[in-house]
């Protein structure tokens, strides 16, 4: 099992900037990649971005490209997500992310295996 608890979250105006936080503890070693998503009110959950455990491979989606930034720590065993210029249609609840073992795509939710408890993110116009 795997524990994530996502930190961050909170009110900013466009253009500006939040770094949100997700500490993994339990048996971190068995997860190859660790990402983000984020659901906004009446919508899907939809891919952030992603962290390949092996070779630090990022990837992003296009909406955030450029703006969004993640990173790891991992003697701490933490991954940030760093969002820059951000705008009202980045306002949803982000949720943290972990994969099984042995997992290529990154991309799509059903890759993922252990969630967090998501945390706001409000940008207001």
């Amino acid at each position: 099992q795997v524990q994530l608890v996502e930190s961050g979250g909170g009110l900013v105006q466009a253009g500006g900037s939040l770094r949100l936080s997700c500490a993994a503890s339990g048996r971190t070693f068995s997860s190859s990649a660790m990402g983000w998503f984020r659901q906004a009110p009446g919508k899907e959950r939809e891919f952030v971005t992603a962290i390949k455990r092996s070779d630090g491979s990022t990837y992003y989606a296009d909406s955030v490209k450029g703006r969004f930034t993640i990173s790891s720590d991992n003697a701490k065993n933490t991954v940030y997500l760093q969002m820059n210029s951000l705008k009202p249609e980045d306002t949803a609840v982000y949720y943290c992310a972990a994969t099984g073992p042995f997992i290529a795509v990154v991309t799509t939710p059903r890759a993922y295996r252990y969630w967090g408890q998501g945390t706001q993110v409000t940008v207001s116009s």
